[in-house]
């Protein structure tokens, strides 16, 4: 206790050395500009990284404090609430900066940062949502949450009020209630705030209901995916609080890509005045208006039967009945059928129809040749995949999925239990094309078997990458984990260390998996890395953690984990007759390397051989014949055998 009230003392004396501290006796601020109530919320900080308030409710305190980029008084500030993050870390306090100013762009604030030293994690209020919620106004104002009530126990300047709150709470108490106004530091600007109120004049019919139509209703629809069917506004009025809380936590719409990397074809998100119009829409009442109500012509429709965008297959697959138990782990289900297709076929498109949606985790597929017939002319592979939340896959710019003649179909399917015996019947709609393409579209994956995430750790980061041989152009980015995945990254690293991010989910979602496709495919140069970078939530914080006692290794059970990234792509100069099946062997050859080696050298350290194969690091002088300290491709080939990578594969199938 001791110790505390020494820290305490050293950031107050902080505090007012760097005139931050506010005169004693200084006006309150209006009744009005601090909420009653904190709501939840998610906002991305400057390391792209997502942090929502609500999962941190099991701590004793949250202290925001607001800052501006480049301003001396941030800096200042930013210094103590350094000070005042060390004193308190290890007592479990989580302290954030919140950045308003829409001037302020997130790189250039993880510049800014960077610079001063500021550790702790900026939150880019970039729709500035939440400091209006908070009715913040000037930069360095202390915001003291407290998780128990969601309540703010002080607001004002980084002086001893705002520890002394943070110290009763560490306590136990219930703080008094302080709002102390801010005569120092600039304003922040809320354009938005001069308008507020004219929310209640945000019309129903020409500005709500068509956002819900672009981006809700195609699964808000009777026997749709979504939890209601968005019909009418009495429905839409009476979901509205469930709204607002799902857009600003950035749970809806499931799509979960970061708006400032890459732009994809199937972009389900809000845009930032899509998100504001509903947001202040719904904090004005959710008011009717004038006009027709365009989400009646909803009333009487049901979800399609096949994708509206494609259409009905040209070839349709009824996989074997599968009855799922109410309770425990489901054996993967090996499923063979015979191949529909009788001569080489090319596939512009594969949409799968699962039977019971409750249960189906995923599907992954693949083509098996008749031994007893010639190699087939053209490569098998996939033939499609699922998994929650998945759409359908398309091919692009005249290339197309093979299916060799003959043989069979292996579908492999992953049952998860609910409670309640079910039987799934799930189904595959081929869309053929009736001439040949110019190009193969092909997959592969990152991933590292040496995957291990100690128990309880709640931000554990795994890396692993492939090397490309070879031009190739990408046209689906595809990460998959399970429960304890938290955020993801893909990005390129060519020959020279440029690096450029192709894809970053700052919170990753289990529910909802899909396919990332590049508007315009991108161009990989030889000798470019491929670099997935994903972290995982393993503490007890995490609601869907299965067990977080428990050191999480590899395995295709969801209380299991992956460390899994597909990628679709071309060979820049393979045609469907000139085909590179020698690349690709080099491209399967670059494996093992990425899946070892986290800091991207071309070579394996001792401590880089960890989880299932740490055990190597006693023969490593052995496997090391050249005695540098480090295993190079060849030294490594040798030290692991073809029957592990044969063992990864299998245990990697081409989602």
């Amino acid at each position: 206790m001791k110790r505390a009230l020494l820290a305490t003392a050293a950031v107050v004396a902080g505090l007012v050395v760097a005139g931050l501290a506010a005169p004693v006796g200084i006006a309150a601020d209006t009744p009005n500009a601090t909420p009653q109530h904190v709501d939840d919320f998610q906002l991305t900080d400057q390391t792209r990284l997502a942090q929502r308030l609500y999962y941190f409710g099991y701590t004793p305190a949250i202290v925001v404090m607001t800052r501006s980029n480049g301003s001396a008084y941030s800096h200042a500030a930013d210094a103590e609430l350094q000070k005042l993050n060390a004193a308190y870390k290890d007592k479990g306090v989580i302290v954030w900066a919140l950045d308003s100013n829409l001037a302020d762009t997130r790189d250039a604030v993880a510049a800014d940062v960077a610079k001063e030293g500021l550790s702790v994690p900026v939150l880019i209020d970039e729709q500035q949502l939440v400091g209006e919620s908070l009715g913040v106004q000037r930069e360095g104002e202390v915001f003291v949450i407290n998780p128990k009530t969601w309540t703010v126990a002080y607001r004002g300047p980084m002086d001893g009020r705002a520890s002394k709150a943070v110290d009763a709470l560490l306590a136990g108490h219930a703080p008094e209630i302080t709002r102390v106004a801010l005569s120092a530091g600039k304003p922040v600007a809320f354009p938005e705030k001069a308008h507020a109120a004219e929310f209640a004049n945000i019309s129903y019919t020409k500005d709500v209901a068509p956002i819900l139509q672009e981006k809700c209703v195609s699964c808000h629809v009777n026997g749709g995916i979504g939890p209601f069917a968005m019909n009418s506004y009495e429905v839409v009025k009476g979901f509205s609080p469930m709204i607002r809380e799902t857009v600003r936590t950035r749970r809806m719409p499931p799509y979960f890509a970061d708006p400032h990397i890459g732009a994809f074809k199937n972009d389900q998100g809000l845009t930032a005045e899509q998100t504001k119009t509903l947001v202040h829409w719904i904090e004005a009442g959710s008011p009717r208006g004038q006009g027709l109500d365009p989400l009646l012509s909803n009333a009487s429709k049901t979800a399609p039967e096949w994708p509206v965008e494609l259409g009905k297959p040209d070839v349709v697959v009824d996989l074997p009945a599968f009855k799922v138990p109410a309770s425990g782990l489901v054996e993967y289900q090996n499923q063979v059928v015979p191949n529909p297709f009788n001569e080489n076929t090319w596939l512009k498109a594969i949409a799968m129809k699962p039977g019971d949606r409750r249960v189906l985790h995923h599907v992954v597929s693949n083509h098996v040749p008749d031994p007893n017939m010639p190699a087939a002319a053209i490569p098998g592979g996939s033939v499609g995949s699922y998994t929650p939340g998945s759409q359908p896959q398309i091919m692009a710019d005249n290339s197309g999925a093979p299916v060799p003649a003959g043989g069979r179909l292996h579908f492999q399917m992953h049952y998860t239990t609910m409670g309640k015996e079910t039987v799934d019947k799930t189904q595959v709609g081929f869309y053929t094309l009736k001439t040949a393409p110019e190009y193969i579209k092909r997959s592969t994956v990152i991933s590292t078997f040496a995957l291990m995430i100690p128990a309880g750790e709640a931000r554990h980061q795994e890396v692993a990458y492939l090397t490309f041989p070879a031009d190739a152009y990408l046209y689906t980015l595809y990460p998959h984990a399970h429960y304890r995945g938290y955020h993801v990254e893909l990005k390129q690293v060519t020959p020279d260390g440029k690096e450029a991010m192709l894809l970053s989910l700052p919170k990753y979602d289990f529910n909802w998996q899909r396919d990332y496709d590049p508007v315009k495919p991108i161009l990989v140069k030889a000798g470019t890395k491929l670099v997935a970078t994903w972290v995982y939530d393993n503490s007890e914080h995490n609601p869907a953690n299965p067990d977080p006692k428990r050191n999480v290794t590899w395995g295709e059970q969801t209380p299991d984990e992956m460390m899994y990234f597909r990628i679709n792509y071309r060979w820049a100069d393979e045609t469907v007759t000139h085909i590179r099946d020698d690349l690709q062997s080099k491209l399967y050859a670059s494996q093992m390397m990425g899946s070892l080696d986290s800091n991207l050298d071309g070579f394996i350290e001792p401590n880089e051989l960890k989880g299932p194969l740490g055990g190597l690091r006693a023969r490593f002088a052995e496997f090391d014949t050249n005695h540098d300290g480090k295993l190079d491709a060849a030294e490594l080939s040798k030290a692991m055998p073809s029957r592990r990578m044969a063992r990864n594969k299998q245990a990697t199938p081409d989602l």
